[in-house]
């Protein structure tokens, strides 16, 4: 089953749901915030998409994260930085079952749907 990750008050998690819902795409919703993360979790991911394209680095919660942790940061200390601070990943994260996808566009979503 398709399972689509963020927060619920996300703006851009709430198109990436609408447009699931009104293309008739059977999804779970995770919520970070709500449901947690682990850290194998955050580790499979990182693997399978790359640590850059997974952190969002412009966020409220990197930018607040103290220097020394941001200068250490890396794939062997993201998995447990992520998964205390989960607004760090790019929202909405998409797993199809097949692959994942970060970020929303309609164009993107028709693609993997169709």
């Amino acid at each position: 089953m398709t399972t689509l990750y963020g927060i619920k008050n996300c703006d851009t998690v709430k198109k990436a749901r609408t447009w699931l819902e009104q293309n008739k795409v059977d999804y779970h919703f995770h919520d970070f915030r709500a449901d947690g993360l682990t850290a194998a979790q955050v580790s499979s991911w990182i693997s399978e998409i790359g640590l850059e394209t997974l952190i969002n680095k412009r966020s409220t919660t990197w930018k607040e994260l103290d220097e020394a942790t941001k200068a250490t940061f890396s794939e062997a200390t993201a998995p447990a930085i992520v998964s205390a601070n989960p607004t760090l990943i790019k929202r909405p994260l998409l797993d199809t079952g097949k692959q994942k996808h970060v970020g929303f566009k309609d164009a993107e979503y028709a693609t993997l749907f169709n």
